[in-house]
């Protein structure tokens, strides 16, 4: 416990520094400018900029509820919803968000959904949101890369991410597919770590391995008989993402530089962007490269001076706030969940004490 809140400490100290070292880079050179842009925005589009990152984890929460329902009928709006702004605040504070998860499955098992079952729902979010990143980003990419390609060499980096989340999306699908074929393929893998010495315990990692796999494919199994919960939470996805997309469109419009209504897809795919080129950044939030990587493309469609303005306001939003709701979501839910068990075994002993009484009359 004591490692795991010294490693938390360690990685809010590396976001708070790279996010700092990024603000001053991006203020040293155009710091009189940006402030103006930034001072000028009226307060109800700041309120709506934040709003916007909030409303983003509640649609998150929304297909928390759809999945959570075919494992707890009575999975209320207000459990979904602590899922998904916990799994933001967890994912926010670990390398390559791997924390998200282990977070979530926590408050799961409070809320009543067995571990074995809150894995299988997180499965089936995981699947369905790749695929459906994938589908929509490679979608993006046929329309405007092209264009875009020739304003910024920055984008060889982000075809490289593509591709890397390209063979990710393969080889759970692979998996799903060939699971025998992909256990053998894990277990030589596994036999060649153990032979550089990177993994100790050859048959503890198969195992856990080959369980996560049947996890996986068991979870296929049932998707694929429930069409009409794959095209919701299909839908729900595209929404999704088309809300995080497109906020650096409306936050342009809040600073006073509204962009023409013909960018707004080109603004969707650029931000898109960012996400596979944050592939490559292991820090917790990606930060310090998020930020970079964000000025670096969109300042192939508006000033660099602009896009770090958009960049403070987008980044705040879609990360620093929700991680601060969300870590504070996670401190009540936490409480509230502590206080209902601590209630429940004060009453279990006066409630067998009960039974004894009536038995013994």
């Amino acid at each position: 416990m004591k490692n795991n809140s010294k490693r938390y400490v360690l990685n809010f100290l590396l976001i708070i520094g790279f996010t700092l070292l990024v603000l001053w880079f991006s203020l040293k050179d155009d710091y009189h400018n940006m402030i103006d842009q930034l001072t000028g925005v009226p307060w109800y589009w700041l309120i709506i900029i934040l709003c916007w990152g909030l409303l983003y984890n509640c649609i998150i929460g929304w297909i928390y509820k759809t999945f959570g329902k075919k494992y707890k009928s009575e999975y209320s709006n207000t459990e979904a919803l602590e899922n998904a702004f916990i799994g933001t605040f967890f994912s926010g504070i670990t390398p390559s968000a791997t924390g998200g998860q282990f977070g979530q499955v926590y408050i799961m098992k409070k809320q009543g959904i067995k571990v074995s079952d809150a894995a299988s729902l997180l499965w089936a979010d995981f699947i369905v949101y790749q695929t459906t990143m994938m589908i929509y980003v490679t979608i993006l990419f046929a329309f405007v890369f092209g264009d875009v390609y020739e304003k910024n060499a920055f984008f060889l980096l982000v075809f490289c991410g593509y591709l890397v989340n390209i063979c990710v999306i393969t080889a759970l699908w692979t998996m799903a597919l060939f699971p025998k074929a992909f256990v053998k393929l894990s277990q030589w893998g596994v036999l060649l770590l153990c032979r550089l010495h990177l993994i100790k315990n050859k048959e503890a990692t198969l195992s856990a391995w080959t369980i996560q796999i049947e996890a996986f494919t068991n979870e296929i199994k049932r998707l694929k008989k429930d069409k009409h919960l794959i095209l919701k939470t299909v839908f729900i996805n595209v929404l999704r993402l088309t809300m995080l997309y497109s906020l650096p469109y409306v936050v342009c419009l809040a600073i006073g530089e509204p962009l023409p209504l013909s960018l707004l897809v080109t603004v969707i795919a650029m931000s898109s962007f960012v996400t596979m080129a944050n592939t490559f950044i292991p820090i917790p939030g990606a930060s310090g490269g998020t930020e970079w990587a964000f000025v670096a493309i969109f300042s192939g469609i508006i000033d660099s001076t602009l896009a770090k303005s958009v960049m403070i306001l987008w980044r705040f939003s879609t990360y620093h706030f929700v991680m601060i709701v969300g870590g504070l979501v996670f401190v009540f839910a936490k409480r509230k969940y502590d206080k209902q068990k601590y209630i429940q075994e004060k009453e279990e002993p006066l409630c067998e004490e009960a039974r004894r009484d009536v038995f013994c009359e």
